[in-house]
Formats: structure tokens, C-alpha cells, sequence
């Protein structure tokens, strides 16, 4: 019965070759993009796992071993806007650790350099980013101690007294292989485990697979109404029920069979191009988008299956009788008790709007649970927004296309919905990815801060850890002012007598103390009252989002020679703006203090901003990806509701009724349950971003702008456009001939 199944599927002409060919397509584009969804995920794991070992420092690490320590003290430097892990070592014996990606630690006076920085220090000026490093470059560290192709990394070699004399030196026995089990601000390599981050890309990944499921479903469908009459021929034969489920879903898993191959193989050739899109804000290794053996066989046994079972659901009523495909009925119209999972996904999402869960895998649970709940709920209550809106359309209608296109609906509010259900679900899709993105962006976005701030450099310590310096090294500022683009220098000293402290203030720290003469060289910190010669200066103000030029800072009570003695708690700099100016006034600070780091206000919200060009490329993959496929689930659907239809059709073109009616009729049908969901399709999406992002985010939703409902506009007009491209077809299929009985 099976080798008669499989003659039979590939022996059925142009038609039947043509079915399995589309078939085999839809499946192979779905595994695609299904199983780079699942390695995407992955992706994100292996490149967490790589950057462990930069969490080797962190106190709350405890053990010995039987080994000579290594010194160890991580610190973190920025060049063009992105961040470099540094970490200086000093081995104390040949038994020392030895960090990932190392054939030894490097000596003192060597540096090794991940690809990404040693190009840079390669293609940038020295004064601008080598001149940082003491000593020289020897080798580049390998790609397992690295998260991306891109990570800036260097492990600087150092004698054992110039580490354990650094703040936060500490001598280790071994190399972190799993995040400690506390972190304060000493682990550098958390990744973005805990992090909005892994919530939204399971998000993405659950959104993604029903777009591409509902378009296996849909090509699996192609052209059922012929094979139920020819199923049915087989039954009245004396084929039995077994033998025409075997058939029919031999000829189903065929298909998917070979798609699943063939997608396996086209994601394995696409592989290098996904790893390019920065789901984190930096690419992937191609080697990170590995598929575990489960997924392979979940995804090489579940599609097939999937199909196979479609088959039998799609011919059931060849089952049940061999007249079934002749004697049609009207189907029972949908109930209302179908809004029931839509409501129930809405409801989960409201429930947890004061209940957030603690643990990152609890949130995902809950709120990844609450919104494929709303888009399974919009695929079941599907119909019956299609019933309601073709019975509110036949009230208001007299056209005889419209009459006939609303009572085909009312008939079979299911095939009516199929349709352009994939569509329905990727407008709901992007409606929750550009809600969600957009109020990140619109909440963090300020990060950037104002273009005054973004010109200065802060080099120096916390308000709340000790003075960097005593004084300033000579010939410092000297060589600031020597850098082109250079503008004005002020010196933040400390304040150890708390001088301006005020007692109803909360926080355990007093104001820096500033010379006048300083903040007249760098307005945008604020100015000192008339006829005062020091002010005192919150340390927030020297990298302060927002520029301060227009705030008055009280007079402190000391003098400059008194003020100008006291330690440099920090120094700020301000320049042109230009790259260059910036990274060699960065230079000429981390080599005089190099204990301490420098800081911009574009350092400050580098992670955050790319992790935000992570999300918006999020954004942009799951657009790309869902609307094409609900384009093509689409066409496909209306070429194969045509192929069933055309004896139908062709007997009405028999009875006189012109092409131009049919087409109309055709169009409607389409339309309608697409304009009539589409509506409550984005409603519900803007529902569920408003209650995810108030639970997780304690964000209020930012409404999409104009930008996105021309996308919707476009999107729903484009689909218009597929639906009229499939017309041209209804004159070459409902000829004569497809009005006789086969």
C-alpha cells in the first residue's frame, strides 16, 4: 500500500508534481527558519558561556587549589563608543591558570588582543587607542575565550607587585567556569543571562513559529478538495478508511519529508548569514548555531508528522463515507465560546501586571505562555470574527458580488479564515514587537544624553571611593591641551571634610570641590556664583546626561590654594567631539592614572544602546521574516481555495455570471476576514505589549507612530495586491471542462 502511495503521488501529472513542489517548498522555508530560530537561541547560550571566565576576580568566588596564584584584576576601557574587557595578570609560578584562548600568561610587558582589538590598534593612531597598553602586542587570544567575532579583549601582562597594588586585585586559583555565586559589581561576564534580553528573543522565537507552522499547514492543504473526490472514488472501489489514511498521509509526509531535508540543508548554507544579524548587539560565531541531535529529530520527526496528521484532518470526511466529498453541508457556524482563549491569554497577561514573577525563567514562562495564549486565541476565534463581520457586511449590502461573497462566508467561516489567518497572526506579531521595542527605545533612548556631554571625557574615581591622586602628575595638563580638539580641564578635588554636605541629604557623600577657574574652562558642568573662587560640585554633574550650563553651584567656603592641595577625587575634560580628540584625551588620562577608568556619556550607555540596536534588529528580523511568510501562506491559500472551487465556479460561469462578478467574489472573500480581524488583531497586540511591559518593565506603552501604521497600511494593501495577483488564474481553471464530473 505504501509503494502504491508513493507511484500514486508522483504519477498524477503536472498537478500532483506541481502540489508536492509547493509542498516541499513551504516545508523547507518553515524548518529554515524554525530551526534558525532554534539555533539563535543557542547562539546566545554558547556566547554567555564564552565570556564566563572574565568573572574569575569576583569576591564572592572561594576555593584553593594546590596551584601558584595568578594575580588577577579586571577593569574595563571604551574605544568608539564600544566597550574593551581588559584584564592585567601576573603569574606567580609555572602552575598558575592559565585564561581560555591562552597558550600562556603573557609576560611583563606583553599584551595579547582579541582579532577585533588587534585590528583596531592596527588601523587606529597609536596615540588614540596602542599607546593605552604598556609594552608590546605578542599573539591574538582565541576564539573560545571570546563571545563574538567582534568582542574587544585584552590580557595584559604585569609583574605580581603592580597588580596586587591595583583596587580590586585579587590572586586566583583557578578561571571561572560558571557565573559566582554572587555578584556585585565584579562580574563583567554575566551576559545577558537574567536580562530582558532572553525573555524577548523567547518571545520572538514562540511569535516566529506560528507564522511558519500556518504556512506548513497551508501548503499541506493544497488542492485537498480534488484528492477527497478522488479519495472517495478509491472508497466507493472498495478502498477501506485505513487504506486512504495511509495513502493520503504517504503522500503529505512525502512532501514534508523532502522539505524537512531541504530546509535542513538550506539553514546549514544560511547558517553564516544569521550569524551576522547581532541578536545582542554583536555577531555570532557561525560554529554558535549548532542544533543539538533533540532538535534535529524533533524538528526531522514533528514536521512530517505534523503534515501527516493535516492529510487525515483534511480528509476526514472521506473517511466517514465514500459520498461524504458529494453529499456537502453547511458546517455548524462557530460559537462565540471561541473568544474564550483570546480573553484567557489577556487574562493571564492583566494577572501578572502586579505579580511579576522573580526569577527570569518564571517571567518567561508567564509572559511567553500569556501571549502565544492570545495568538492561539486569535487563530481559534478567527471564524467567528469572520461570521460577525460577514453577517454585519450582508445588512448593509445590496451588490450581488458582495451578497455572494458574505453568504460563502457565512457558510464556511473556517476556509474563509484560513486564508489569511497567517496574516492576521503576523500583523499581531508586529504590532507586539514595535510596541515592545518601540517604549524600550523611547525609555532608554535618552541614554545617548545631550550633545554637549557627549564632547567630554571623566577620568578619575567614584564620589564614594578614595581620591585616584594626591595631585595631578606634571606635565599633564600640558599634554591635554596639546591634544587638536582639545577644550577646557576641570579638577574635581575631594571632599574629606565634607564641606557643603548637606545633613537632610540621604546619601553619605559630600560634593567635590571645583575651582572656579576650572568650570569657566568647562561650562557645560555648571558655573560658580558671582565673586565665588571654589563651588561646590555633586560628582553626578561631570557625567550628567543632560547638560548643567545653566545651573549655579553654591560657593564652597575655602580657598583656591587650600582647595587646589586637597586629592584629585577626578579630572573632566572637555573636547570637540570628534573621535580623535576624544580617544587621545582618553590616552593621555589612562596612562597617567591607570588604575582607574575613563568614562563618557557614550560609554554609559553604549551596552544599553547595543543592546537597543540588538532589540531594533529583533525587530526588523521578525518584520522581514513574518510578513513574507504570511504573503506566501497567503497566495497559496487563494490559489488553492480557487483549485477547489473551480467546478463551483465554473458552473456558475455556465449560468451566465461574468468573469468580472467571480473575481469580485473571489476578492471579497479574502478581504473581508482580513479587514475584519485585522482590527481587533492589532487592538489585542497593543493590549498585551501595554500589560508585558508594565509587569516587566514598569514602563507605560509608548503608542506606535505614524511610521507604524503605514506599515500596516502597506502591509494589508500588499496583501490586497497578492489576492489580485491570483485572479487572472480564475479564467484558466473555470473553463468548461471543470464542470464535469471527474
Amino acid at each position: 500500500m505504501i509503494a502504491f502511495a508513493l507511484r500514486l503521488a508522483v504519477s498524477g501529472g503536472r498537478e500532483a508534481v506541481a502540489r508536492l513542489f509547493m509542498i516541499t517548498a513551504a516545508v523547507a522555508v518553515g524548518v529554515g527558519l524554525l530551526l534558525s530560530t532554534l539555533a539563535g537561541i543557542s547562539a546566545v547560550e554558547r556566547s554567555n558561556e564564552r565570556q564566563l571566565w572574565f568573572n574569575t576576580g569576583a569576591a564572592s568566588r572561594t576555593g584553593t587549589a594546590p596551584v601558584d596564584p595568578l594575580w588577577w584584576r579586571a577593569h574595563e576601557d571604551h574605544v568608539g563608543g564600544k566597550p574593551v574587557f581588559e584584564v592585567d595578570v601576573a603569574a606567580t609560578g609555572a602552575s598558575s591558570p592559565v585564561p581560555p584562548g591562552l597558550a600562556s600568561v603573557p609576560a611583563a610587558g606583553e599584551y595579547l588582543a582579541s582579532p577585533g582589538l588587534a585590528e583596531l590598534l592596527h588601523r587606529m593612531p597609536a596615540d588614540q587607542l596602542a599607546d593605552r597598553f604598556p609594552g608590546r602586542l605578542t599573539g591574538v587570544i582565541g576564539d573560545e575565550a571570546l563571545p563574538s567575532p567582534d568582542s574587544l579583549v585584552a590580557v595584559i601582562g604585569r609583574t605580581p607587585a603592580e597588580v596586587q597594588a591595583a583596587p580590586g586585585a585579587r590572586a586566583v586559583t583557578t578561571i571561572a567556569a560558571a557565573l559566582p555565586p554572587s555578584c556585585a559589581n565584579d562580574c563583567p561576564g554575566h551576559g545577558v543571562r537574567g536580562d530582558a534580553m532572553t525573555l524577548i528573543l523567547s518571545v520572538v522565537a514562540g511569535a516566529l513559529i506560528f507564522p511558519v507552522l500556518i504556512f506548513i499547514g497551508t501548503a499541506t492543504r493544497l488542492s485537498a478538495a480534488t484528492r477527497e473526490q478522488r479519495f472517495a472514488a478509491m472508497r466507493l472501489v472498495g478502498a477501506t478508511p485505513g487504506q486512504v489514511s495511509v495513502i493520503s498521509a504517504v503522500e503529505s509526509t512525502l512532501a514534508a519529508a523532502a522539505g524537512t531535508v531541504v530546509g535542513v540543508g538550506l539553514f546549514y548554507v544560511l547558517r553564516p548569514l544569521v550569524a551576522t544579524v547581532p541578536f545582542t548587539g554583536d555577531r555570532f560565531f557561525p560554529d554558535d548555531l549548532r542544533l543539538t541531535a533533540v532538535q534535529l529529530l524533533a524538528v526531522a520527526l514533528g514536521v512530517p508528522v505534523a503534515a501527516a496528521v493535516a492529510a487525515r484532518l483534511a480528509l476526514r470526511r472521506v473517511t466517514v463515507s465514500p459520498l461524504g466529498v458529494s453529499r456537502r453541508v453547511t458546517p455548524r457556524p462557530p460559537r462565540a465560546w471561541r473568544l474564550v482563549p483570546l480573553l484567557a491569554g489577556l487574562g493571564e497577561l492583566a494577572w501578572f501586571l502586579d505579580r511579576r514573577p522573580a526569577s527570569t525563567d518564571g517571567q518567561t514562562a508567564a509572559y511567553l505562555t500569556g501571549i502565544l495564549l492570545v495568538m492561539l486565541g486569535l487563530v481559534v476565534a478567527g471564524p467567528w470574527l469572520t461570521l460577525a463581520g460577514a453577517r454585519a457586511v450582508a445588512r448593509w449590502t445590496s451588490r450581488p458580488a458582495s451578497l455572494i461573497a458574505v453568504r460563502r462566508l457565512a457558510d464556511d467561516p473556517k476556509a474563509g479564515f484560513r486564508s489569511v489567518s497567517g496574516l492576521v497572526l503576523a500583523l499581531y506579531v508586529t504590532t507586539v514587537t514595535v510596541a515592545v521595542i518601540g517604549t524600550i527605545n523611547a525609555n532608554r533612548g535618552a541614554l545617548s544624553g545631550d550633545p554637549a556631554t557627549r564632547m567630554a571625557v571623566e577620568h578619575g574615581a567614584m564620589v564614594e571611593e578614595p581620591p585616584m591622586a594626591a595631585a595631578l602628575p606634571a606635565g599633564l595638563e600640558a599634554q591635554l591641551r596639546a591634544v587638536d580638539g582639545f577644550r577646557g580641564l576641570a579638577v574635581a578635588h575631594a571632599n574629606p571634610a565634607w564641606i557643603g554636605k548637606d545633613p537632610a541629604e540621604p546619601v553619605p557623600w559630600a560634593p567635590a570641590l571645583v575651582l572656579c577657574a576650572d568650570l569657566a574652562q568647562t561650562p557645560v558642568v555648571g558655573r560658580c556664583p558671582a565673586g565665588a573662587s571654589v563651588a561646590e560640585v555633586p560628582q553626578f554633574a561631570f557625567l550628567d546626561l543632560e547638560s548643567n550650563a545653566d545651573q549655579e553651584w553654591p560657593a564652597a567656603p575655602i580657598g583656591v590654594e587650600e582647595a587646589a592641595a586637597l586629592p584629585v577625587q577626578l579630572v573632566y575634560a572637555t573636547t570637540d567631539g570628534t573621535t580623535g580628540a576624544m580617544e587621545r584625551t582618553r590616552t593621555v588620562l589612562t596612562r597617567a592614572f591607570p588604575h582607574q577608568a575613563s568614562r563618557t556619556v557614550a560609554d554609559r550607555g553604549s551596552d544599553q544602546q547595543r543592546q537597543l540596536a540588538g532589540f531594533r534588529q529583533l525587530a526588523n528580523v521578525v518584520l522581514l521574516t513574518t510578513l513574507p511568510i504570511a504573503g506566501c501562506s497567503l497566495a497559496v491559500s487563494v490559489v488553492a481555495g480557487l483549485s477547489d472551487r473551480r467546478r463551483p465556479f465554473a458552473m456558475l460561469r455556465l449560468t451566465g455570471a461574468p468573469l468580472g462578478l467571480l473575481r469580485r467574489v473571489i476578492a471579497l472573500e479574502s478581504a473581508l476576514p482580513l479587514l475584519a480581524v485585522a482590527l481587533v488583531s492589532v487592538g489585542t497586540g497593543l493590549a498585551a505589549s501595554a500589560m508585558f511591559l508594565k509587569s516587566q518593565m514598569h514602563y507605560d506603552l509608548v503608542p506606535p507612530g505614524v511610521a507604524f501604521y503605514g506599515l500596516a497600511a502597506v502591509g494589508l494593501a500588499a496583501s490586497l495586491g497578492i489576492i489580485a495577483s491570483t485572479l487572472p488564474l480564475l479564467r484558466r481553471i473555470t473553463g468548461p471542462e471543470a464542470a464535469r464530473n471527474g
